[in-house]
């Protein structure tokens, strides 16, 4: 099984202490850098760390660039390793201390890849002709654009947009947030939010903007049909929402209605509710209207 030759034979790594990479070895200070938002940009690589993470990474073919992990680590999670391993792709064991520097959670689970970037121009993602798409206007919290993304994933999405100076996608904290997400479906990045609206447009999509004080009702919405066709969600950040001609720059602006005491909904719960019901509204268009049997025995549609 074809490993860095630092590291030799998988199952010896445990026993071969005295060639772990320390953090002062010249690819673990290379790939430390990678916490820096400019180090991502000049180099088309960052950090995915945590099994979920790098299991989807390495379902990628080309994505992952190097494995590295704890004896411990590589020990636990022996097929990423193996799978790593078996596609070429060098399994660096280093000491504890060395993978503390790469990671930055309290308590690292033991691996990291380095992964190239695989986000995708705004122009190939609609060339895809996406059914649902979310764009992540100006929003610049990492925990909540990862979950976003993460919640686009389930919902059936397939283009997550962050739009404007939002947050970086390969920043550490929204890669862990998005869980592997951020590897199964298109991620644009997009400096001009109004482009990104008139491009969606263009290509068929209602653009709809998520706000606490929108004029139509998403229950509204809904019930009259009016999610059943390609559509493209935009949502601002939690602080400051929206920002005004971005919200008037779409087709209608729709409001997630509270029937109990609350004040609003944080960003990541609004996208999940929005998100949803125009994944149920897209499904219930693709199948069949069934028979229901009349009272006389009739049937009908």
């Amino acid at each position: 099984m074809p490993v860095h030759p630092r590291v030799g034979r998988l199952d010896r790594v445990c026993t071969r202490e005295h060639s772990l990479f320390t953090p002062r070895t010249p690819r673990v200070v290379a790939a430390r850098r990678l916490h820096r938002r400019r180090e991502r940009d000049q180099t088309g690589r960052f950090l995915a760390e945590g099994p979920q993470a790098i299991r989807e990474a390495l379902a990628s073919p080309g994505v992952v660039v190097e494995l590295f992990g704890t004896p411990t680590g590589l020990g636990r999670y022996a097929d990423l390793a193996a799978t790593a391993a078996g596609a070429g792709i060098p399994v660096s064991a280093l000491t504890d201390e060395a993978l503390a520097g790469l990671t930055e959670t309290v308590t690292p689970q033991g691996i990291v890849a380095v992964c190239h970037r695989v986000d995708v121009p705004l122009a190939e993602a609609v060339r895809r002709r996406p059914e649902l798409v979310a764009v992540l206007a100006e929003i610049r919290d990492p925990g909540n654009a990862g979950t976003v993304l993460r919640t686009a994933d389930a919902a059936g999405a397939q283009a997550v947009i962050f739009a404007g100076e939002a947050v970086d996608p390969y920043n550490g904290k929204c890669v862990r947030a998005s869980a592997g997400s951020l590897f199964h479906l298109d991620v644009v990045r997009a400096p001009d939010p109004a482009e990104v609206v008139a491009v969606l447009r263009a290509a068929g999509l209602t653009v709809l903007a998520a706000s606490g004080y929108g004029e139509t009702d998403l229950d509204d919405l809904t019930d009259r049909g009016g999610l059943a066709g390609p559509t493209a969600w935009l949502f601002g950040s939690e602080a400051h929402g929206l920002p005004a001609e971005l919200a008037e720059a779409a087709d209608a602006r729709v409001r997630v209605p509270l029937h109990g005491r609350a004040e609003s909904l944080n960003l990541a719960a609004a996208a999940a509710v929005c998100l949803y019901a125009s994944a149920r509204a897209l499904r219930s268009g693709r199948r069949p209207v069934p028979e229901t049997r009349t009272t006389t025995g009739e049937m009908s549609t």
